[in-house]
């Protein structure tokens, strides 16, 4: 049986993605808006009522439209804007979040996509938090950057037209970023983190870094300890894998690009027992497992397809 999608914002930069990557399905058959009618809400209203599964790439204000216009119990839905993600009667769509979430996101009729910045720090966090070695009153910081396509379109076309934008720009310096919600919630952070987010000079790609002070845990917790609890979380062979602990100084796969293209995400532990000092470091695509790649993920697991299909590991 061919399944119906439809794209609701297929035009934006996550839009365009997830149809590349859906292109040569033959499962799937893409529904589209025809040019003469994009604009009409009727129209829109027609094909998320015609779909099985309607991924929403849009502004906050106009995916909460999209799902009201909604009208049966049988087209199922991946947001992936910010609207839902903390909403308990959406399904968080990080399948490797915990032990059964892709099960709870395969039967889900509504799925909020996550953020990008939060599913690193997600799974660096949370299994240290749920295995009791860190509390979830630590006052955690995070720090991470982002290929500017993360900003969106008129941010793509700022930095495309400007071949000397600076290499590196903190931002977010109120501290009120949207993704902070969903990072406290599903992390089973107590407090929120200080968050200190940067946009990089290039397109792609993204490292979310979560440093710890051991000296302010039990003493028997090493970077050693910590980073074994989060190999034991995940399950060999997926999208998120654990890289072996090393004592190094410096690596060159955690160059932020390193999984672009890919729906891969690739976990550090990185430590220094004398000093009693770790940093948790995740790397992956910001469009790909950070947007694009998660949608086409949780669409698989809504559709009951096989769960890579379209994806690079």
């Amino acid at each position: 049986m061919v399944a119906k999608v439809f794209i609701d914002g297929e035009a934006g930069t996550t839009g365009l993605q997830i149809r590349e990557r859906l292109a040569a399905r033959r499962d799937i058959e893409l529904l589209s808006v025809p040019e003469a009618r994009r604009k009409e809400k009727a129209a829109r209203a027609e094909l998320l009522n015609a779909a099985d599964v309607a991924i929403l790439c849009l502004p906050d204000d106009a995916a909460r439209e999209s799902v009201s216009l909604i009208e049966n119990d049988t087209t199922r839905v991946v947001d992936a804007s910010t609207a839902h993600r903390v909403d308990p009667a959406w399904v968080y769509g990080f399948a490797e979040m915990a032990p059964g979430q892709a099960d709870a996101i395969a039967k889900s009729r509504r799925v909020a996509n996550p953020g990008c910045y939060p599913q690193g720090v997600i799974a660096t966090v949370r299994p240290l938090i749920e295995a009791g070695l860190v509390p979830a009153d630590f006052p955690f910081t995070v720090s991470a950057i982002s290929g500017y396509s993360g900003g969106g379109r008129k941010m793509i076309e700022a930095y495309e037209a400007n071949p000397d934008a600076s290499p590196f720009a903190p931002y977010g310096l109120t501290f009120g970023h949207k993704h902070l919600p969903e990072m406290r919630a599903y992390s089973k952070m107590d407090i929120d983190p200080l968050f200190m987010p940067s946009v990089g000079n290039y397109a792609q790609g993204m490292v979310t870094m979560v440093p710890l002070q051991l000296g302010t845990l039990d003493s028997a917790t090493t970077a050693k300890v910590l980073h074994d609890a989060i190999r034991g979380w995940f399950k060999p062979g997926g999208f998120v894998e654990v890289a072996d602990y090393a004592e190094v100084d410096k690596l060159p796969e955690l160059d932020p690009r390193t999984f672009n293209g890919t729906n891969g995400m690739r976990l550090h532990v990185f430590g220094n027992n004398a000093r009693r000092q770790a940093v948790l470091v995740a790397v992956y695509d910001n469009l790909g497992k950070g947007a694009s790649g998660a949608a086409v993920q949780n669409m698989n697991l809504l559709l009951g397809c096989d769960e890579r299909a379209s994806l690079a590991a």
